[in-house]
């Protein structure tokens, strides 16, 4: 009781700061005790505002006040302390609700520091002491406070749990060892825990290799979204230009018209109006004769009359009005019909060219690469049409069936033209393939399934012609019983076709270009993780006359 009573007294001679016994105590207008350095630095964060207050009850003060050490108090605290006066534990050194309470405390509990798992108790730490200072607890396992000891303790037996049993994954006591868990697979706790201990650091290790990889790819992510950006500002920025440039232009043709217009208005005008005082002199003139031949018509002296009749009867050649084309009031309207004519030609360019510059921003694919497709059902909705072009097809190639199928057959009256492959019976479709594509051949002979850039070579004998032969080219040669991979002549042996059906799956942007065998099922032949860097477009190498192949259609 007296302990108790030292405790409660020392509890009044702490600081509400520091939490420690008073030092240097002063006493503030409100009543409240502090020591001088504490209070003092709790004004000092205080000084901005200029306005000062009590930690405890927050009475503020203005100005802030003036402090004197309180010797009766401090007198009274040194001779306390003289008795054996310690500080009350601060209240943050109690259990509260959510901590884990020492077991050894009586009244109101301290926090535990520490908690044994052979006692099964939790111990603060003047409690647990003996531990740390007796051989005895020696080989007791102290762990962090935890309020899952009773969990230790086997319901049965109320004993200890240190067993583990394999046979059912669960831990147990001893005595369950050797009645209900006879003849299972048991082993000591610490040792399965050393087993798991192993798996758990495989396990670590993985999700470490996981975190570096994500972030790998957060990263990149980054770079894409910074790559993204610097393209889409840099095809506005373009974009407008150009635009720009159109504006500018068609403005000048404007300006131009306008001006053309106004130059053949004057002269026109010009011509009219010169012809106009033309004839308004004649007119005139006219008057001035009709008033002469009035006047000598009335003129009685016959002799006058003949002497003046031969000046006054003559007249001057008249203007040739007959010359004056009278047409319909249609003077510049053929040029407005004209002018409309160009503007109906541009609406049609740029609604076709729209709608090409509109699948050119969709096309723009800034998602993940999508897992690849496992049924031909899944493969379908990535299905195209793709048709050959007849300006690639070599001359002894011929199309037939909507140019979907090509044949190796006689010479072909094609005409001359740049993209057409000179040597090698190959063709090349019309369609280019970007984002993500699905189309089939069916083949027979011996037939080369490809993909290929625009610019690869076309005229001669050289591998930078031939599919598969060189950096430009990817191809699959189908033979009935083999099939070879090539590209930039390096071969790759892959797995019998097992049909005569070919399935090529692109995923452009991911980089991948997969070769499968189409029959009941899908049957990986060759896949390739690349960059392309251009558009591709589908091919066909027929080996020798008679070859067939065929893009299938899809309904």
């Amino acid at each position: 009781m007296a302990q108790q009573g030292a405790l409660l007294d020392g509890a009044k001679f702490c600081c509400s700061i520091c939490l420690d016994l008073l030092k240097d105590p002063v006493a503030i207008p409100c009543g409240h005790s502090y020591c001088m350095i504490c209070i003092n630095n709790f004004w000092d964060e205080e000084d901005e505002k200029k306005i000062y207050s009590c930690p405890q009850c927050r009475q503020t003060f203005t100005p802030r006040p003036v402090l004197v050490k309180n010797t009766m108090l401090a007198d009274l605290v040194e001779e306390l302390k003289k008795t054996g006066l310690q500080a009350a534990p601060a209240d943050h050194c109690y259990a509260g609700p959510e901590d884990v309470a020492c077991d050894v405390c009586t009244g109101r509990k301290l926090k535990a520091f520490k908690s044994c798992l052979v006692c099964l108790v939790s111990y603060c730490e003047k409690h647990l002491q003996p531990h740390y200072e007796s051989s005895k607890f020696k080989k007791h396992k102290l762990v962090d406070p935890s309020k899952k000891l009773q969990e230790n303790i086997c319901s049965h037996h109320d004993e200890v749990m240190k067993m583990f049993c394999r046979t059912d994954q669960q831990i147990i006591c001893y005595l369950c060892s050797v009645e209900d868990h006879k003849d299972h697979d048991t082993v000591s706790a610490a040792a399965e825990r050393t087993e798991r201990q192993r798996e758990l650091e495989v396990s670590q290790q993985n999700i470490q290799q996981r975190i570096q990889d994500r972030e790998k790819d957060v990263k990149l992510l980054q770079q894409e979204v910074k790559a993204i950006t610097c393209s889409a500002d840099k095809a506005v920025e373009d974009s407008e230009k150009i635009f720009t440039e159109l504006i500018r232009l068609l403005q000048k043709r404007s300006s131009d018209v306008k001006q053309q217009i106004r130059s053949q208005q004057e002269t026109e005008v010009s011509r009219v109006k010169e012809l106009q005082e033309k004839l308004q002199q004649e007119i005139t003139e006219l008057k001035r004769k009709d008033t002469e031949l009035k006047q000598l018509s009335h003129t009685e002296d016959h002799n006058q009359f003949l002497h003046n009749y031969p000046s006054v009867s003559q007249l001057s050649e008249p203007t040739e009005s007959s010359s004056i084309d009278i047409r319909p009031l249609r003077y510049f309207e053929d040029v407005t019909a004209t002018v409309s004519e160009l503007r109906d030609k541009l609406q049609d360019i740029l609604k076709e060219e729209w709608t090409n510059i509109s699948l050119r921003v969709n096309e723009v694919d800034v998602l993940l690469p999508q897992p690849e497709p496992k049924t031909r059902d899944e493969f379908l909705k990535y299905a195209c049409d793709i048709t050959l072009d007849p300006n690639t097809a070599n001359t002894q190639v011929l199309l037939s069936d909507g140019n979907r199928k090509a044949m190796a057959t006689s010479l072909q009256s094609y005409s001359s033209h740049p993209d057409r492959f000179t040597e090698y019976y190959q063709v090349l479709s019309r369609e280019s393939l970007t984002g993500r594509c699905y189309w089939e051949v069916e083949w027979r002979g011996g037939v080369s399934v490809a993909v290929a850039y625009k610019n690869i070579s076309r005229a001669g004998r050289s591998n930078k012609c031939r599919f598969g032969l060189n950096d430009k080219s990817w191809a699959l040669y189908c033979y009935t019983h083999s099939c070879t991979f090539f590209f930039n002549n390096v071969s790759t042996t892959v797995s019998d076709p097992h049909s005569s059906r070919v399935g090529v799956y692109l995923d452009h942007r991911a980089g991948f270009l997969s070769f499968y065998s189409v029959s009941g099922t899908m049957t990986l032949l060759h896949r390739v993780q690349t960059t392309f860097t251009q558009p591709l477009y589908a091919g066909l190498w027929l080996h020798d006359e008679g070859d067939t192949a065929e893009f299938c259609q899809f309904k």
